[in-house]
């Protein structure tokens, strides 16, 4: 008879458990949502990390939240992504958030400045630094709620088809380079650019320009700008770990079911992991393939870094003077930076160095 019982109750039981996920989403309902990406189809990584996360979120929430991507210029151009979001023309966006640097130079607290954090970094930041809480407060300004969208990692110095042997090299220098960066450069001689990626390789070839900054090498390669500026130099001193955004409209995101919020925060945090694995995984061949086709590497040297550097430290410095909203970012940004480079002195940046030595004997 207890036998019988039990096998009763938990056969009731298990009933019970199968019934309730399907009722929970049911009793939700079907959504579909439109996500704007600020990237062509083409560059497979960035754009494929969002399409990973539609996926995702599709079946976290048993296909009742449905997120269709659109690539740039599908429904709005890639740099006003933000835009759409804001005026509820998508309900998501994923873009770069130093795109709007125009607007307001916070933005590329979300994204990237020059000579900022890596990637392991700014998630650390975002994550347990207080960074969250200070975007989320920017951005309520403009409608907006962010996620992390993932990190490519420190990028490349760009393609120059002369060498840069010094700072008197730069000066009178037509580069395709925006945002901090470009601010930074002007003060360094050079003229910044704001050319759309696929203008950039007949720029460089009818000679309108004469270096250009993009990624990195997967991506770089797909540009073929090895053929007509082959000098590739190294590092991107004004993306040490560029991050990627999710953007969802505030009045969109409230209106959302706790379920499906918390669907969507996962799949973002999947697709965050997911493509600063994928670049670090393709980086090292493309690389190799770019080299062999031309590509003349090279390292920025430290008269050109320590120029960098100084410029790049007054410019942020100025506009925390004039910018409260900036200012409020910046100041306990730049701690958490000094405490970070710290450590990582420490543990591994030494592993690194050892390493880097090491497999070259």
């Amino acid at each position: 008879m207890q036998r019988r019982s039990f096998v009763s109750h938990a056969a009731a039981a298990a009933a019970g458990a199968t019934v309730a996920v399907p009722a929970i989403a049911q009793g939700q309902g079907t959504i579909t949502w439109r996500l704007a990406s600020s990237f062509p189809k083409t560059l497979d990584t960035i754009y494929g990390s969002a399409e990973a996360f539609v996926k995702r979120v599709a079946q976290l929430t048993d296909n009742r939240l449905q997120i269709r991507q659109f690539a740039a210029n599908e429904i709005v151009p890639g740099l006003q992504v933000m835009d759409a979001v804001q005026a509820n023309t998508v309900e998501m966006g994923h873009t770069p958030a130093y795109y709007y640097f125009g607007k307001d130079p916070t933005f590329a607290f979300d994204c990237a400045v020059p000579f900022g954090l890596t990637s392991r970094q700014q998630t650390a930041w975002y994550e347990h630094g207080g960074g969250r809480e200070l975007l989320r407060e920017f951005y309520r300004g403009y409608g907006i709620v962010n996620f992390l969208g993932g990190n490519t990692g420190t990028q490349m110095g760009g393609w120059y088809r002369k060498e840069i042997r010094s700072v008197a090299d730069l000066k009178g220098l037509k580069m395709r380079v925006a945002g901090f960066a470009g601010r930074v450069m002007e003060r360094m001689g050079v003229v910044p650019q704001q050319i759309p990626a696929g203008d950039v390789y007949a720029a460089l070839e009818k000679g309108t320009i004469d270096a250009a900054e993009w990624v990195g090498p997967y991506d770089d390669e797909k540009l073929g700008l090895v053929r007509v500026a082959p000098h590739y130099y190294t590092p991107g001193w004004w993306e040490a770990g560029p991050q990627l955004s999710f953007y969802v409209n505030s009045a969109q995101w409230d209106k959302l079911p706790k379920p499906y919020q918390a669907a969507l925060e996962a799949a973002s945090y999947e697709c965050h992991v997911r493509m600063q694995a994928a670049y670090d995984a393709r980086n090292p061949a493309a690389l190799a393939r770019l080299l062999k086709n031309g590509a003349r590497l090279h390292t920025f040297g430290k008269d050109v870094m320590d120029a960098a550097y100084k410029q790049s430290t007054a410019v942020m410095e100025e506009e925390a003077a004039k910018n409260a909203k900036f200012r409020k970012i910046y100041e306990p940004w730049k701690r958490f930076r000094h405490d970070q480079n710290q450590w990582a002195s420490v543990a591994e940046a030494a592993m690194q160095n050892y390493l880097i030595t090491a497999v070259r004997r």
